[in-house]
């Protein structure tokens, strides 16, 4: 429905705008000089665990990925929250906690926020952050020939769902919420490693997204249609959390992946042996996921080394060709 509903209205006409919302990049960037940009984000949800400081770290994780998604670095948060009048102030304190000790790890200064009553709870940041405007990375740019990598393993949002149901196991909850406080800082670092490494005027890195609501293959969509090219990914090189098949077979599919489905069908083609249940975890919508990172083929394996250097659990998943039908491939 938003989607319908900006195509509709005036486009902001300002040539400090580098990126706005026209191609459904993870933040906006404004130019302040020849080598100074903002970037500006905002996000913010409803609970998926039960425990209210590990809420709050997951928010603040999941606000943050923006800005390292498009390469830049936090400077300061606005907190947005929304509080049933019915609620524990030791609730929102623990909450307010764990967005704290994230934005501490972060080095991002929380600024101040607002809140409103809500008789259900939201919580999460406006962040932002600066950027070099020479080289912010997009979700656009992917080349032909590019590999494809995934900085972290997927599964959180069965997971969350079957939480709710009260299905899931211990296990496979720590090994969620350990993924999703985990700030994608490091692999930015490792990805801006490599770019350093490379020669003067180049750069091997040429679309990043991180991996949110949409699951790996709607980001996966976005960096297609927004390079023209076509994406070719192998289920069995991704990584998945502890339990979360076993989550997707027993059915606890969020409203989310089943609207990323309808909204994918037709763009997405699944060889016949790939099983259901990892079909259900590439539609699987993502809290705080992991970086999806098109780049150049021959700084694949240097790339993967500096993420584990770093301790980051990236895979190359896949890779990037020519623009054919379908746009996605999975086998």
């Amino acid at each position: 429905m938003l989607d319908f509903v900006l195509r509709r209205l005036p486009r902001p006409e300002d040539p400090n705008l580098l990126v706005g919302y026209d191609t459904s990049d993870d933040a906006g960037v404004y130019r302040l000089t020849g080598e100074m940009a903002l970037v500006e984000t905002v996000d913010f949800f409803t609970p998926i665990v039960d425990d209210p400081r590990a809420f709050g770290r997951i928010a603040a994780a999941n606000s943050l990925s923006d800005v390292y998604a498009m390469g830049g670095r936090p400077l300061v948060a606005l907190t947005i929250i929304g509080f049933p009048a019915s609620g524990s102030p030791e609730l929102m304190e623990e909450i307010l906690r764990g967005g704290i000790e994230k934005m501490t790890e972060a080095a991002c200064a929380i600024a101040g926020g607002h809140s409103i009553r809500d008789e259900e709870l939201k919580f999460g940041y406006a962040v932002t952050g600066l950027v070099d405007p020479r080289r912010v990375w997009r979700n656009v740019g992917a080349r032909a020939g590019d590999a494809l990598l995934l900085t972290k393993p997927l599964g959180t949002g069965v997971i969350a769902t079957a939480l709710k149901n009260e299905q899931a196991s211990e296990e496979s909850v720590d090994a969620a919420v350990r993924s999703m406080t985990r700030l994608n800082r490091d692999a930015a670092d490792a990805l801006r490693e490599i770019e350093a490494a490379a020669p003067e005027a180049t750069t091997p890195v040429h679309a990043v997204t991180d991996v949110t609501g949409f699951g790996v293959l709607g980001h996966a969509r976005e960096i297609a249609i927004g390079s023209d090219v076509s994406i070719e990914i192998d289920f069995q090189q991704i990584e998945y959390l502890p339990g979360a098949v076993e989550a997707a077979h027993s059915g606890h599919l969020a409203g989310g992946l089943k609207s990323n489905r309808e909204f994918l069908e037709g763009c997405v083609e699944f060889e016949p042996s790939v099983p259901e249940d990892y079909r259900r975890l590439l539609f699987d919508p993502q809290t705080s996921g992991g970086l999806l990172v098109a780049i150049d083929a021959a700084s694949a394996k240097p790339a993967l080394e500096a993420l584990e250097r770093r301790g980051v659990s990236a895979r190359r998943i896949g890779q990037v060709v020519s623009r054919k039908s379908p746009l996605i491939r999975v086998a």
